[in-house]
C-alpha cells in the first residue's frame, strides 16, 4: 500500500521520444519515465531523505511531430548541417511529440525524513517540482508553463490510515488528473487471446496475439435480406470491426531480455560503461491499457515497478492493475 504519494502535475515535455522501441511507436516506453524517477532520486538534495519505489504516468495531451492527412503519416525530420567535406549529412530517423503529463511517485521516508508535517511535505514537493523541469523527460525538454496558465501546484500526498479517509484523499486527487488517461499493463489479455487463438489454430504464438490485438481487425459478415415477399432473401456483405475486448489497448514494450551470457566488466570493445558488467539484449513487448483515473480505485493499480529476473536474464517493469482487479 502506498503510504506517500508525489504528484508533479500538467508537465509540458517538447520533443520526447516518440519511438518506444523496434516494433512501437506514439507514447513514450515506461522504461523512460522509470529512468526519470530514478535520476531524479539519484540526485536529491543533501536534506531530502526519501526513497522512490514506482512510478505512475497520467496523459493528459499528446502531439505526435508527424505529417497529417491520409492514412499513412511520416515523422517530421530535421535538416542536419553539411558533413566535415562538405556534402550532405545523412538524415537519421527520429520520431517526437509533444505530451502533456502528471507523474505520481511512490515514495517513503529513508532516512528519518519527516514526512508528518504539512508544511515540510509541501516544502519538498516544491523543490523537486522546481528540480524536473531542468531535466529532461524521455529525450525530451521540460518547458515552463504557458503565459496565462492556471499554475497547478504540485503535493506529496501523506495517505491516512484509515481506509475511508485514504480512500477520501485518493478521490480527490483523481479530480485533479482529469481529462487526462493512465497507461496500465494488461498481461492477462495478452495470455487470454493466446489461448483463444490457440484454441483455433494449434500453431498460434503469444506474438500472433500479440499482433491480432494491435491492429484494427475488420470482419466480413454475410447476412440475408428479408424483403416479406420471398423465403430466401438477397445476401448481402457488411464490414464491422471486431474488437476481442473492451478497452483501449496498445502494443508496448516493458523491458528487456537477455540473448547472451553477462560479460565480466570491460571484456566488451566500446560498451558504454566498462565499469560494469555487460549483456546483450532485446525487447520485451506486452499489451497495455489507457484507463481514465477516475475509473482508478486504488492508486497502486496505476503505478509501474522495476521486477526483475536475473536468472532467467528478465529486466522489466511490471504493475499490479490486474490484481487490484481480481481483489475489486
Amino acid at each position: 500500500m502506498i503510504q506517500h504519494l508525489l504528484v508533479l502535475p500538467r508537465l509540458h515535455i517538447q520533443n520526447a521520444n516518440a519511438i518506444s522501441s523496434p516494433m512501437t511507436w506514439g507514447f513514450p516506453a515506461m522504461s523512460a519515465f522509470m529512468g526519470t524517477m530514478q535520476a531524479l532520486e539519484r540526485n536529491l538534495p543533501d536534506d531530502i531523505r526519501l526513497v522512490f519505489n514506482e512510478i505512475g504516468v497520467v496523459c493528459h495531451h499528446i502531439e505526435p511531430q508527424v505529417t497529417s492527412g491520409g492514412f499513412t503519416r511520416a515523422f517530421h525530420l530535421t535538416r542536419n548541417p553539411v558533413d566535415k567535406t562538405g556534402g550532405t549529412a545523412a538524415i537519421v530517423e527520429e520520431g517526437r511529440a509533444h505530451l502533456d503529463i502528471s507523474l505520481l511517485i511512490g515514495v517513503e521516508s529513508g532516512g528519518g525524513d519527516d514526512l508528518k508535517s504539512d508544511e515540510r511535505r509541501q516544502a519538498i514537493a516544491k523543490q523537486l517540482y522546481q528540480q524536473v523541469q531542468g531535466m529532461r523527460i524521455a529525450g525530451g525538454s521540460v518547458m515552463p508553463p504557458h503565459p496565462g496558465e492556471r499554475r497547478h501546484r504540485p503535493e506529496l500526498i501523506s495517505f491516512d490510515t484509515k481506509e475511508a479517509e485514504s480512500a477520501k484523499q485518493w478521490r480527490r486527487l483523481k479530480r485533479r488528473l482529469l481529462p487526462g488517461f493512465a497507461l496500465v499493463l494488461r498481461d492477462d489479455r495478452l495470455i487470454e487471446h493466446t489461448a483463444t487463438l490457440k484454441a483455433d489454430e494449434e500453431s498460434a504464438t503469444p506474438l500472433d496475439a500479440w499482433l491480432d490485438l494491435s491492429r484494427l481487425n475488420h470482419e466480413c459478415l454475410v447476412a440475408k435480406e428479408e424483403d416479406g415477399k420471398e423465403e430466401d432473401g438477397k445476401e448481402h456483405v457488411k464490414w464491422e470491426i471486431r474488437r476481442p475486448y473492451p478497452g483501449w489497448l496498445v502494443p508496448i514494450p516493458v523491458g528487456y531480455g537477455a540473448i547472451s551470457e553477462l560479460f565480466d566488466p570491460g571484456t566488451v570493445a566500446n560498451a558504454r560503461d566498462p565499469e560494469v558488467s555487460f549483456q546483450f539484449v532485446e525487447s520485451l513487448y506486452s499489451i497495455g491499457e489507457w484507463v481514465s483515473p477516475h475509473r482508478i480505485q486504488d492508486p497502486e493499480a496505476m503505478m509501474w515497478f522495476v521486477e526483475n529476473d536475473l536468472e532467467h536474464g528478465l529486466y522489466r517493469l511490471n504493475n499490479a492493475y490486474t490484481d487490484t482487479l481480481i481483489n475489486d
